[in-house]
């Protein structure tokens, strides 16, 4: 099997457009890129793609990474690979794509040939961790170790040494689920404003009954807004019950057991039998006329979901004991957990519950005080879907699948990588979007409206001789009139109160809310 890209000229392979992109100009495609083009290797395109073209020095343009000549790379398959870990990041699913594909033999003569290179060791170590068996190379006999994963370029967890390889394996997951986080600039100024201080030291300066009843209050949209996303609008007792499993999020630690008690409370009368799959799935429509499945999302095999599953559990024990950012660790274990979709039901309200259980788990905030997270992404439902599309739209065409009898998919090809390895870095950007919203806006608000409630109460109770019930249903009223009260309400719960003590009511609301 050839190791090296096809011997052409390089004037000709100039592209400016290429897997559906357009260029911002003409150039030579490297790195990444270039080795799924040579090689026609079934995996994901990359966010960014490298480029060189005439200009000097180093940009970003959107999809693209733009590299002046000097770093052009040989037109060999292991420099083209040097290139990738070094300006692109470790892309594992293409990694075990090309394991898969390569002859192992040629992969030894490769690596044979520059043994104590970083990049030698990084492949080399690579192989053996996805592939699960050794080359046939001696343990090198060196003092000095390289991280795998480039801090500056992805986001790493403190690294185990690997003395065969003189590697220090720093990847934030396990052979069987690892997905990868880019460092970014908008992700880098998210994490030095450090959430996490932020909202302990606002919360220091709240009441702590205002900040009880502030978080009971964002328990229930929440849950609400969880369920809204689904399409659902279930009664206030389900909606109570599912935000009371919520405030609990980060108490019990992550298990299958753990997993499927949580589907028993979302799901109130289950269609289909509950735990993980025994059938296929998928998430999208169906023809009119054939009722064949047109899928917007291919779950990943029922057969595989164990070992999926498994996998997704056991990284998620190794973030939680480690000083990986929180809310990058929400993304891996939440988005992978509903990319997978290992439920028939319920797998989109579990998924956002992961988000409150990581962050819980590791400390973003005291336990029990709620992120309104889903009623965010309720807000922003076009950048959530976007998102998640971003991940299964490119994915589809990898998955070889045709319709089943019962009108589900059935596929034909081993899939399970496509869920374990992928770059989560667009889910990390927008879930940390997410919680600085809560943080700036939807957290204050509330606090601000409790502040403002009382204050209202109080002067009702001390002018008003009104039951409790009858204040709290005056001022919701109040507030979904903009401090009017509707016609029906004066001819009915507040009937005997004169236009004069309405007046006063309503003026003394303006004055209150309009602050």
């Amino acid at each position: 099997m050839q190791l090296f890209l096809n011997k052409i000229d390089m004037e000709i392979e100039k592209v400016r457009t290429i897997f559906g992109r357009t260029a911002p100009e003409e150039g030579y495609l490297v790195g990444y890129g270039a080795i799924i083009k040579n090689y026609n290797l079934k995996t994901p395109v990359p966010n960014k793609l490298a480029l060189i073209i005439k200009r000097p020095g180093r940009s970003e343009n959107g999809e693209w990474i733009l590299f002046g000549p000097s770093y052009k790379p040989e037109n060999q398959l292991y420099n083209q690979l040097v290139f990738a870990l070094k300006y692109e990041g470790i892309n594992l699913h293409l990694f075990k794509v090309l394991f898969e594909w390569i002859d192992k033999k040629e992969l030894e003569t490769m690596l044979r040939k520059e043994p104590t290179s970083q990049y030698s060791r990084r492949i080399w170590f690579l192989y053996e961790w996805l592939m699960e068996h050794k080359l046939n190379l001696p343990d090198l006999a060196v003092r000095d170790y390289f991280d795998l994963v480039d801090p500056k370029l992805q986001y790493s967890i403190t690294p185990i040494n690997s003395k065969r390889h003189g590697i220090k394996n720093n990847l934030p997951g396990t052979r069987y689920f690892c997905p990868l986080i880019s460092r970014t600039k908008k992700l880098e100024t998210l994490i030095l404003q450090n959430l996490s201080k932020k909202v302990k030291n606002s919360i220091s300066l709240i009441q702590r009954d205002i900040l009880l009843r502030a978080s009971a209050f964002l328990l229930l949209e929440d849950s609400k807004a969880s369920y809204a996303i689904e399409g659902e609008r279930p009664p206030q007792n389900r909606a109570q019950r599912w935000g009371v499993a919520i405030g609990q999020a980060g108490r019990v630690p992550l298990s299958k057991e753990e997993l499927i008690r949580l589907q028993q409370i979302v799901i109130e009368k289950p269609q289909f039998k509950m735990g993980y799959r025994d059938q296929e799935g998928f998430i999208g429509t169906h023809d009119r006329k054939t009722l064949d499945p047109i899928p917007s999302h291919i779950s990943a095999r029922h057969k595989d979901l164990d070992i999926l599953m498994n996998g997704l559990i056991e990284t998620h024990d190794k973030l939680i004991t480690s000083d990986f950012d929180s809310i990058l660790a929400a993304t891996l274990i939440a988005f992978g957990f509903v990319f997978i979709h290992p439920f028939f039901d319920g797998n989109g309200r579990i998924h956002r519950y992961l988000v409150h259980h990581m962050i819980a788990s590791m400390g973003f905030s005291e336990k029990g005080l709620v992120f309104p997270v889903s009623a965010v992404i309720l807000e922003r439902m076009d950048e959530y879907r976007e998102v998640l599309e971003s991940y299964s739209s490119p994915r589809l065409d990898l998955i070889d699948w045709t319709p089943a009898p019962d009108h589900n998919v059935q596929i034909h090809n081993e899939t399970k990588d496509l869920y374990r390895f992928f770059d989560a870095t667009k889910h990390a950007e927008f879930l940390y979007d997410c919680v600085l919203q809560t943080i700036d806006k939807n957290l204050p608000e509330e606090i601000d409206y409790l502040h403002k409630y009382d204050e209202m109460k109080y002067f009702i109770d001390n002018t008003f001789d009104m039951p409790g019930k009858t204040v709290s249903l005056l001022i919701t009223f109040l507030n979904q009139r903009k401090g009017k009260l509707s016609k029906r309400a004066l001819g009915k719960e507040f009937s005997n109160l004169t236009t004069k003590e309405v007046e006063l009511i309503q003026k003394k609301y303006a004055t209150i809310f309009n602050k």
